[in-house]
């Protein structure tokens, strides 16, 4: 990672709200903030991970690419998450394996790597965090096979606007980022819009897609015919 940073407290993350006075101090004389806009690669495949680094607004998308070139999501960061990816490079001095990248204007958090090993070694709420990142996401990761495999990719798509819709229901993504989160091509991704806005469900534009109907998305989402 690169960017202009300052100093923050991110003390406040619900991670940290039970760290020792001594361990609060340390975060904050040791932590740095960095603001990334949409669309900027921060971390590459290769790349020696620095620190652990922490969501405190926007999004991350963490991706690899298939053999085709196309890029796979393998997860997101939302806001007061941190990368099991990195953690694990860092703990085991290894490389990253993927790609991360800032969907949105984001802003994270990175402590050092010396300054989270001896957190980790002398905090129990960061053992804690470590140890469920860690399980939380394998268990994530096996529900996103066995949706690849048992889901039809219209039901993938339909459930990934759902989720990834804010309160007025726009999902603030191209179609091209769209087919790279769900791993398939742009003009896929478009024929199946088509159908969705045939139907009324929902309506495209320049870089955003708006829900019309919660309920027809649900229903394609659960299996229902399109």
């Amino acid at each position: 990672m690169a960017e202009t940073s300052v100093k923050p407290d991110i003390t406040r993350l619900a991670a940290f709200r039970d760290l020792s006075e001594l361990g609060r101090k340390h975060l904050k004389q040791g932590a740095a903030i960095h603001r990334f806009p949409a669309g900027r690669t921060i971390v590459e495949r290769g790349q020696d991970v620095s620190g652990a680094y922490f969501v405190l607004d926007g999004r991350l998308r963490v991706f690899t690419l298939m053999p085709s070139g196309k890029e796979a999501t393998l997860y997101a960061i939302e806001p007061g998450g941190t990368c099991v990816l990195a953690l694990n490079s860092l703990f085991n001095d290894l490389r990253y394996p993927a790609w991360v990248q800032a969907e949105v204007p984001t802003i994270v958090a990175v402590v050092p790597g010396r300054v989270y090993r001896a957190l980790f070694e002398s905090e129990r709420c960061v053992q804690d965090l470590t140890v469920c990142t860690l399980s939380t996401l394998v268990f994530r990761l096996m529900a996103e096979l066995d949706e690849v495999h048992s889901c039809t990719l219209e039901q993938r798509l339909a459930g990934f606007l759902l989720t990834r819709a804010s309160s007025r229901g726009v999902v603030k993504l191209t179609q091209v980022e769209i087919a790279g989160q769900l791993g398939t091509t742009r003009e896929v991704v478009a024929r199946l819009m088509s159908r969705l806005a045939a139907r009324g469900w929902i309506e495209t534009g320049r870089g955003a897609v708006t829900i019309l109907r919660h309920v027809g998305l649900a229903e394609v989402a659960q299996g229902g015919e399109m």
